[in-house]
């Protein structure tokens, strides 16, 4: 095992991260599952000039290293994610994995069965994803609202996949289902701290939040700018609460934003005006700062917590 991060230029040190942003979509493109990494033809050049601004808004920001927990069923392209590290000195890190449960099912058929899924993911993260030479160096990992058979078989293919790699695991939640992913993955033996339950901000509920952090894996706050039903000072305000009953050491921030989303929503204009990955620095830091949190706890989420999770 390594304790190097895969970035898509190659492997860091953790404490080469920098600000870190732990959960953002360079691009998406829905309906690609088993055809990864896909030529984009005569639209690559307007596709990486947008994302390249993006990435210059970032680093600008501050931000060194961004997460992108893009699976191959949601139109994963490694060489765009490479082209914008190169040009852009954005470290970028990559995931093996699937969102949905019917890439999972046409995975298992193809390669034939849970176990070979396993291998494929294993071997994205040891020795590269296709023939791109580009290793991954995180695992994604969708549950809906329960988890039924075919989840659950996933979840423990991801977690044969971190216990032979030591890739840590980022979580995709739409209810409070975060502590059921936190055991599953536990039984089959992923240490907690090596699990990010993801868009855990969904809810208010401290004691769900609680629940999480006290069995030692981290928090996803990372859809700052989502603000359909959820404003970022409801999460802002959820957020300084668990900062002031001892939980900084396992909380992450980001966005989920996407900066070029194929037959998708304009984001960071109408109602998505703040669903942008600068969203965090321009409005959601002053929220924090006002309310008394420090410096050093912001740079904590930003810095601290993501290079201690990947060490």
């Amino acid at each position: 095992m390594d304790t190097a991060v895969n970035t898509v230029t190659g492997p860091v040190s953790p404490d080469a991260l920098g600000r870190t942003l732990m959960h953002e979509h360079v691009f998406v493109e829905y309906g690609t599952a088993l055809r990864d990494c896909r030529p984009l033809g005569a639209a690559h050049e307007q596709i990486l000039a947008t994302c390249l601004g993006v990435a210059a808004r970032i680093k600008a920001c501050g931000v060194a290293t961004v997460v992108d927990p893009t699976t191959t069923d949601l139109g994963r392209n490694v060489p765009l994610l490479k082209h914008v590290s190169e040009k852009s000195g954005l470290n970028i890190v990559c995931c093996t994995g699937i969102y949905s449960t019917s890439t999972y099912q046409a995975l298992r058929l193809r390669l034939g069965g849970a176990d070979a899924v396993a291998d494929l993911f294993i071997r994205e993260l040891s020795e590269g994803i296709g023939d791109s030479g580009v290793r991954a160096g995180i695992i994604k990992l969708v549950t809906g609202h329960e988890i039924d058979e075919d989840d659950h078989e996933l979840l423990c293919a991801c977690a044969r996949a971190s216990v032979a790699t030591g890739a840590p695991i980022i979580t995709h939640t739409e209810g409070m289902l975060g502590p059921d992913q936190q055991r599953i993955l536990h039984e089959q033996g992923v240490p907690p701290e090596k699990i990010i339950v993801g868009h855990s901000c969904i809810s208010t509920s401290f004691g769900y939040h609680r629940q999480i952090v006290a069995a030692g894996s981290y928090i996803g706050f990372d859809r700052f700018g989502m603000e359909g039903g959820m404003p970022d000072e409801v999460r802002a305000a959820s957020l300084k609460k668990l900062i002031d009953a001892g939980f900084l050491d396992r909380l992450i921030v980001s966005h989920d934003s996407v900066w070029y989303w194929v037959n998708g929503p304009k984001i960071g204009s109408g109602p998505y005006k703040n669903w942008k990955p600068t969203n965090f620095f321009e409005r959601v830091i002053p929220m924090l700062q006002y309310d008394g949190v420090s410096e050093a706890q912001i740079e904590a989420m930003l810095t601290g917590n993501p290079r201690r999770y990947f060490s």
